[in-house]
């Protein structure tokens, strides 16, 4: 196994930083949020304070707030008449200099040591594991409508080791080099995109959002991320979470817009060195078809990643513990209304356990409960779909 000769890790005390040549990185652990325990407390509190609520999000454009008159809300899924958020649109003009001012700053940051990099996200990560855990659980329950364990399991646990496993294989990166044959030397230099990278993120997991704008920006580059209008909540929460770790105000705009005006604009900049997506199918074809008709107006050829949606198929062996199967099948298919790539859409079976599991399957099934993620017993979320699970 590679191991790193350096790993930032955090001291709590003012959380100042240290080298630390010893230093892992795990993943993190899953809270389970029981009565009496502290983190029960804590996520009750955050969710308290968020009652009848409405936050203000502009677009942070350079490091400044700024609002457009395109004024919009983002409501919760399972309580219409709550407005969780009120955000705005970024017009075309502000795009443009959301583009300008990421551009500004890009060579510096490119310039900066990967290790001065990988701390800010190892900061990000204990800020999301200690003080910010409930805050972020909390407006992921109420804004995408999850249930304590699927936003724990999101906004908590998997955000968290993108931070700090990414912070880990970029230092570990470094040390990847070309074979020198002497008299030769030959030396990988690894450097960010000459441009801006465009992340797009879905409605359905705060992580992913995190995860697409911060990981572009860890590897030097410099970004503008377009949250999912029904995410708006947590995404900014986790926005403001990557700033307070130390993050130049530069470096990633956060800039909500309307999906087509966005498109339009990103994809018409020479600048273009990328696109970081996660969302449907026509959206991505969309994207990728007006790159390829833009061409030969870009400095580079933009590099595009798409997660578009997936199938998740249960295969039953045999030998398999039937309840244990059940219980992986329902789970993985109607947990958060099944709104996610990685829920079961299919399950093969043998026939001697078919019978067996048919039984079970339907006998749970009956037992689910649609409504309110963020009330106790409640499984799958708000009627109108949001997800969720116990």
């Amino acid at each position: 196994m590679l191991q790193l000769g350096r790993v930032l890790r955090p001291s709590w005390a003012g959380l100042r930083w240290h080298h630390c040549a010893a230093a892992e990185v795990k993943n993190e652990p899953i809270l389970e949020f029981k009565h009496g325990s502290p983190e029960r407390a804590a996520l009750q509190k955050a969710l308290q304070d968020l009652k009848g609520k409405t936050e203000e999000i502009p677009c942070v454009v350079g490091g400044e707030e700024v609002w457009t008159k395109d004024v919009r809300y983002q409501l919760s899924p399972f309580n219409h008449s709550h407005k969780v958020a009120k955000y705005c649109y970024a017009d075309k003009e502000l795009l443009n200099t959301a583009i300008n001012a990421a551009l500004s700053a890009r060579k510096e940051w490119d310039l900066k040591p990967v290790e001065d990099r990988a701390q800010i996200f190892f900061k990000a990560a204990d800020l999301l594991s200690g003080p910010r855990r409930a805050e972020v659980l909390a407006k992921t329950m109420v804004g995408q409508g999850k249930t304590v364990i699927q936003a724990e399991i999101d906004a908590a646990a998997e955000l968290i080791d993108f931070f700090r496993f990414n912070a880990k294989y970029a230092l570990q990166l470094q040390h990847e080099q070309l074979i020198s044959v002497p008299i030769s030397t030959n030396t990988m230099v690894y450097r960010g995109l000459e441009g801006f990278i465009a992340a797009v993120s879905p409605f359905n997991f705060t992580a992913i959002g995190g995860n697409l704008a911060g990981a572009p920006a860890l590897m030097g580059n410099v970004v503008l991320w377009k949250p999912s209008d029904t995410a708006m909540l947590s995404n900014y929460a986790v926005y403001k979470i990557l700033r307070e770790a130390g993050l130049p105000p530069n470096i990633i705009q956060f800039v909500p817009a309307d999906g087509p005006v966005f498109g339009d604009t990103v994809t018409s900049s020479e600048h273009l060195s990328g696109i970081n997506f996660t969302g449907s199918v026509p959206t991505f074809r969309r994207l990728w078809k007006q790159v390829s008709e833009n061409l030969e107006r870009y400095r580079t050829f933009p590099r595009l990643a798409g997660e578009c949606g997936g199938k998740n198929f249960h295969f039953v062996h045999k030998s398999a513990d039937v309840e244990s199967a059940v219980n992986g099948v329902i789970r993985s298919a109607f947990e958060y209304s099944g709104q996610k790539c990685s829920a079961c859409s299919r399950v093969y079976v043998p026939d001697s356990l078919w019978p067996q599991i048919k039984a079970r399957l339907l006998e749970e099934h009956g037992k689910i409960k649609v409504g309110n993620g963020g009330r106790e017993n409640e499984e799958l979320g708000n009627a109108a779909g949001i997800y969720s699970c116990r």
